[in-house]
């Protein structure tokens, strides 16, 4: 099934309103000029009260290796989201060096026109999966903008071929089984799209975004199996 992840969670009654909607993971903004930023202690004190099979993802913007891990390890993220303009891949060697449990997301900005030597730049060995955003206006997510899937397609797959996609920017409940459909990533992240507000999530949003993933997932199975069926005969 595609994994799902809500991100610019802040606070522990959305974080229990998306892991009861049956999300895989969810995302914390350390990056203090985002309206969805939450304090480390606070995150701390969510991350203590979840389930252990949620993965608890660390989002940060153009910050080094020793400021990531520390804040890892007080809030006890298994995951981090590494953004920014001048993002150093390096930084995933030394992560992975220091922390080697931590899980590495790399963001690309897929309004770039170097999108994909972006990508191509990171040790694919250590990223757990690249992270496909707008990066509408200068934004490092949470933009509520989709960049164009079907003009991205041939990127997305050079990118696949390095290791897991997931896709971000700008989904909701109503357009996310398009964007599986079309991109087929291995994951979904959201931010806005499930929001009542910037920072507050709307629980029949984020319930009705996991079941349009998971309606999509069967849809997706129910037609790979007569092609297997085919290809057997």
């Amino acid at each position: 099934m595609t994994w799902i992840k809500i991100c610019g969670v802040t606070n522990l009654e959305d974080a229990r309103a998306a892991v009861d909607a049956g999300a895989d993971a969810l995302g914390f903004v350390f990056y203090e000029k985002s309206p969805r930023y939450v304090e480390p202690k606070a995150a701390r004190k969510i991350v203590a009260a979840l389930p252990l099979t949620i993965e608890k993802v660390g989002v940060f913007v153009n910050q080094t290796a020793a400021s990531i891990c520390a804040v890892a390890d007080e809030v006890d993220l298994s995951g981090v989201q590494l953004h920014g303009d001048d993002e150093d891949p390096r930084v995933a060697d030394l992560l992975i060096e220091r922390r080697p449990r931590l899980k590495v997301f790399a963001g690309i900005l897929m309004n770039d026109p170097h999108a994909k030597n972006a990508a191509m730049r990171w040790n694919a060995r250590l990223v757990h999966a690249f992270l496909l955003d707008s990066g509408h206006g200068g934004q490092f997510g949470g933009s509520g903008k989709t960049f164009d899937w079907g003009a991205s397609g041939a990127i997305a797959e050079a990118i696949k071929s390095l290791g897991r996609v997931i896709v971000a920017g700008g989904l909701k409940p109503s357009n996310v089984a398009e964007a599986i459909g079309i991109l087929k990533p291995w994951g979904v992240d959201v931010s806005s799209g499930v929001e009542a507000a910037p920072g507050k999530k709307d629980p029949e949003k984020v319930r009705a975004f996991v079941a349009a993933a998971r309606k999509a997932d069967a849809e997706t199975r129910e037609l790979e199996i007569p092609r297997r069926s085919r290809s057997s005969e």
